[in-house]
């Protein structure tokens, strides 16, 4: 009897997941259509049923007025919940909340906390987002070296506003030594990532570079491409 009950405890919780799987990617459909009105009615079906990933996307659609009147309280309330399931997302868009003082009074050291959280969960945006709050000393002592450490996080995952960022503390010595080689290299993933600005920065400076300067910076740029495949 006991074996007969836990099989069909198995297969509900099976079936549960499958109709809940189906009805995410439902809703994510709906979103991606432009549909927000679906979207919200489907994303908040499963929201309530406890699904992080869809209190953090209603979380988005109130705080950015999709499908319903704009509402940071009501952003705040979602992304808290699927926070505390530990979705990184999630953390990161209470820091942004902070930080901008939407929903709540600007707060910069709880800004911090919580993109905290999602850094350490390897969120680029996060890490970016902390490198910018060092370098400008917003919520915690200004340290141009620990942004870089951040920016550097972000820009080996591929993150181009990382990257870009990354270039110009090389270009102009900014916790690192100045390295027009480094920040060509940098400059140059970034504006592969489609960052136009990053583009305009690696032409500018190639124009201050040696032949062997631009060989190396394009060959440090290749071997970091090659090495992440």
């Amino acid at each position: 009897m006991n074996g007969r009950l836990a099989g069909l405890v198995t297969y509900l919780v099976l079936t549960m997941s499958s109709v809940a799987y189906a009805g995410y990617n439902e809703a994510s459909a709906a979103y991606r259509n432009g549909d927000y009105l679906k979207a919200y009615d489907e994303f908040k079906v499963l929201a309530d049923e406890g699904d992080a990933r869809a209190q953090n996307i209603l979380g988005v659609m109130n705080d950015l007025g999709q499908g319903i009147p704009q509402n940071y309280s009501e952003a705040l309330r979602w992304y808290f919940k699927a926070a505390g399931q530990g979705v990184p997302g999630a953390q990161y868009n209470i820091g942004v909340m902070y930080t901008r003082g939407k929903g709540v009074p600007q707060n910069h050291p709880e800004a911090m906390k919580w993109l905290r959280m999602a850094a350490d969960q390897g969120h680029a945006q996060a890490r970016n987002t902390l490198g910018f709050m060092y370098a400008k000393g917003q919520g915690v002592a200004q340290d141009v070296a620990e942004a870089g450490k951040w920016y550097r996080k972000a820009a080996d995952q591929g993150f181009a506003p990382a990257q870009s960022n990354l270039g110009v503390m090389y270009a102009n010595g900014q916790g690192v030594p100045q390295d027009l080689v480094q920040a060509h290299m940098w400059f140059n993933l970034a504006a592969g990532n489609g960052s136009a600005e990053a583009q305009k920065e690696r032409d500018s400076i190639a124009e201050k570079m040696t032949p062997a300067q631009l060989a190396e910076a394009q060959r440090l740029a290749t071997e970091w491409i090659l090495n992440r495949k």
